[in-house]
């Protein structure tokens, strides 16, 4: 299928052609630049202090590896057809089946042929593999090659020797492992240690690079933005769609007609469609062939990222463009430099200072009481938002949310109620989303957590404490220029993680050492085409296990390419058709969104397009509105199923055709959304309530409220002190109950939330359920304490919390 489907996209003759022209593109420009190559390792030296460059970082990684051999899946040996009757018995004799097996477990076992099969691209693993096979191959075919018989009948007579069998072992090895007879081709088309040679318009001018450095709210986007707008042509690449949609926005409100290109999304403002000399874009859609007087590339750290580093690579290295502006972090001035080094141009640096305030405070929030107008609540998941949303409304304050999942418009939404100074809210919690692509009136960033979920180079979740740059990201959003408070701070939730968020704020950011590089689909084409039978999954694998990339950079991490491959491996398309629809940016988290997905391929392999209507069938459009948070969910699901749609119409446009319906539902879902999240804390008591319904398995403790999880003590009642909350005559905030019981009320849950207990729970140490046991059983060991022969204590129940800790 994968032969087949390659030769329909590119002829096998054309694609060597093609493989030809590049690799001699390659070395002759490596030629050409290799001189600039050492003038950057003879130059290489720091330009800010505190980041410097090892002399030595350029060799790293830059030797040949071994493949891991452990990617190589043996085919099925192909028997050749042979003319009736044995021709090898005829012409010697009958091959003695036991008498071959013997040759072959002492050809096995000859060190000599192990070290011969090891220069031949057969390690230990391969050489084993293949012998398997070839013994297998020996024993069970009836008629063997008349060569292969003569040579074996030769052995058992003793007119030949064992070693003779060796060029017909690896002629079988070679069947099962066609990589062994194309691994040159393949090291060379997987040779990525001259990027920079990959663009070709790019290296023919020569490019001004400029570099505002400095830290979030210094003005160094604003000045490079005044730089596009007075050009005669210009491209912003920026890395959310929300930020492209701002300078776009900007664009066309300064008088500047300026396109909007996202992976979703085309807008021209020209009436005739033509294209204005002005684009905003995401990083990953912008083009490397157009010519523009200048470029602005947005937040250039982000070249490091395990995932998505190599757009920014791809942006820097190839953007066609007499000015390119770089704005971003100061760490990555002395790594741009080096870059620069291969392609001949000089880096002009201007760093930029922070145009307000920003001060870590002495003492943490520790109670949602302490709020006041301005604040911003950072959290790292999901849950936290809804527990604490429902926290604050229980106070009797509006508070806006914003977390990744949420449409463009949504969070938008959200974004201009906190900020209306009419608006009563004026509390917001939101995850690490905010930290780009909003403007927003933060006085005070609050952190509930320092700890976030991530995924390092190899694809492994982890969880560790953010790092100086996300920290120093997030907290410059509280006191931005322009907004209505002229200075910043920043603190925690917990008092335990101030002195921790002191500390990570102290340190220098670390400095960025390498470029996210990632193969191109021209690159899986000719690997294709030398392993036909390969899936694409595999044929990921055996490019980065080949790989060789110049200590500068690394192959970004391909999981959830893989991931997607797997899914439609065995749906029948072409190579180019699979590569595209495996780089789909979806959430595989979402079930929906993944079944949706694996249908959209099912109907596209049938050439049957996916019409509105089929569309709406899918998805069961119309959607109500959403009644708790479960439906909440789906509707984000099904929003970034209209979006997958909306990205797949812009690369297959017959079979994706009403682009423009799609958009209006998506633009009524979003509307729908916003409703949905305005009324949040409804929801999660509606959720919790549901739950309340259900009642309580056997063992569970009493859940005075619901709790957005059956097993998990609900937050609010374990920290809902009714007192006033400073500010809260600004804030709206109106008090349940009054007088001495309301004091009471007050102390008492002040005093469970500052329990040791409570804050196991808070927490995540403790269940409700494990909590009520235990109180249980320390209950009945006082009563037996104090009266044994009145309350015995049960064996049963004393083992049965053991076993449960």
């Amino acid at each position: 299928m994968w032969g087949r489907g390659l030769r329909e996209l590119v002829p096998g003759r054309r694609l060597g052609l093609r493989l030809g022209r590049s690799l001699e593109l390659g070395l002759g420009l490596g030629r050409s630049l290799g001189s600039v190559r050492g003038l950057g390792r003879s130059r290489s030296r720091s330009l800010v202090p505190g980041y410097t460059l090892s002399a030595t970082h350029r060799a790293v990684g830059s030797t040949v590896r071994p493949p891991d051999t452990s990617l190589f899946v043996p085919l099925t040996a192909r028997v050749r057809p042979v003319p009736e009757g044995n021709v090898g018995a005829e012409l010697s004799q009958s091959l003695n089946k036991n008498d071959a097996l013997k040759i072959l477990n002492k050809f096995y076992k000859r060190k000599e042929m192990q070290r011969l099969g090891s220069e031949s691209g057969l390690d230990a693993r391969l050489f084993h593999q293949a012998f398997i096979s070839f013994r297998k191959y020996v024993m069970e075919v009836d008629s063997l090659s008349v060569d292969l018989h003569i040579i074996l009948n030769d052995i058992c007579c003793g007119a030949g020797h064992v070693d003779d069998l060796f060029p017909y072992f690896m002629r079988h090895a070679k069947q099962i492992f066609p990589m062994l007879d194309c691994m040159e081709d393949l090291r060379k088309i997987s040779d990525l240690r001259l990027p920079a040679n990959w663009y070709p318009d790019a290296r023919a001018i020569q490019r001004k690079i400029i570099f505002h450095a400095g830290p979030t709210n210094s003005g160094k986007t604003h000045k490079a933005i005044q730089s596009f707008l007075a050009a005669k042509s210009g491209v912003y690449c920026g890395p959310l769609k929300l930020l492209a949609h701002e300078i776009y926005r900007k664009s066309n409100d300064a008088g500047v007609p300026c396109d909007l290109v996202t992976g979703e999304e085309r807008t021209f403002v020209a009436a005739d469609g033509r294209q204005s000399t002005h684009v905003a874009c995401t990083i990953e859609m912008s083009s490397v062939t157009t010519p523009y007087e200048i470029a602005v590339i947005d937040e250039i750290q982000m070249i490091r990222d395990p995932s998505r580093g190599w757009a920014w690579t791809r942006a820097l290295l190839g953007l066609c463009a007499e000015e390119i502006h770089i704005c971003g972090e100061a760490a990555a001035i002395n790594f741009v430099t080096e870059l620069m080094y291969d392609t001949g141009e000089e880096v002009e640096v201007e760093m930029y200072e922070r145009l307000t305030p920003l001060t870590v405070l002495d003492s943490a929030l520790e109670t949602l009481d302490n709020l006041r107008p301005g604040d911003c609540i950072v959290c790292f998941s999901k849950n936290d938002i809804y527990s604490l949303s429902r926290q604050i409304e229980a106070r009797g304050l509006e508070c806006a949310v914003i977390y990744g999942s949420l449409p463009p418009g949504t969070k938008l939404a959200q974004a201009k109620k906190f900020n209306d100074p009419d608006d009563p809210c004026k509390i917001m919690v939101a995850t690490d989303a905010i930290g780009m692509g909003l403007n927003l009136s933060i006085k005070r960033i609050i952190f509930n957590s320092l700890m976030k979920p991530s995924v390092n180079e190899k694809g492994e979740k982890e969880m560790d404490r953010i790092t100086t740059s996300q920290a120093l990201q997030i907290s410059g959003r509280a006191g931005r220029f322009s907004t209505a408070f002229k200075e910043g701070e920043v603190t925690t939730m917990n008092r335990a993680d101030l002195p921790v968020l002191q500390e990570i704020l102290s340190h220098p950011i670390d400095p960025i050492e390498v470029a996210g590089l990632h193969p191109t689909a021209d690159q899986i084409e000719m690997f294709a085409y030398q392993l036909p039978e390969a899936t694409l999954s595999n044929l990921l694998d055996i490019f980065v296990s080949l790989s060789q990339v110049d200590g500068l950079y690394f192959v970004c991490n391909i999981d959830d390419f893989k991931f997607l491959a797997d899914m439609i491996q065995h749906i029948p398309l072409n190579l180019r058709a699979r590569y595209v629809f495996c780089t789909a940016p979806i959430n595989k988290k979402q079930p929906f969104v993944c079944t949706s997905f694996l249908k959209f391929a099912r109907q596209f392999s049938r050439n049957e397009p996916l019409t509105f209507d089929w569309l709406c069938r899918h998805v069961s459009w119309p959607l109500m509105a959403p009644q708790n948070i479960k439906d909440l969910v789906h509707l984000e699901a099904v929003h970034d199923v209209l979006d997958l749609y909306l990205w797949l119409s812009y690369r297959f446009m017959d079979m994706f055709p009403d682009v423009s319906l799609v958009r209006d539902i998506q633009t009524e879902l979003d509307s729908t959304i916003q409703v949905g999240v305005k009324n949040i804390t409804r929801l999660i008591r509606a959720s919790d309530s549901a739950a309340v319904a259900a009642g309580p398995r056997p063992g569970d403790a009493p859940n005075h409220g619901g709790g957005r999880r059956k097993n998990k003590i609900n937050m609010e009642s374990v920290n809902t002190s009714p007192r006033r909350p400073r500010g809260s005559k600004a804030l709206g905030y109106k008090p349940a109950t009054s007088g001495a019981d309301a004091d009471a009320d007050a102390d008492a849950a002040e005093a469970a939330a500052d329990s040791l207990s409570t804050r196991l729970v808070q927490e995540g140490h403790l269940t409700a359920e494990l909590l009520q046991q235990l109180q249980e059983e320390w209950s009945a060991r006082q009563a037996h304490r104090r009266d044994p022969a009145a309350q015995p204590l049960s064996k049963t129940t004393a083992k049965g919390s053991r076993k449960k800790k």
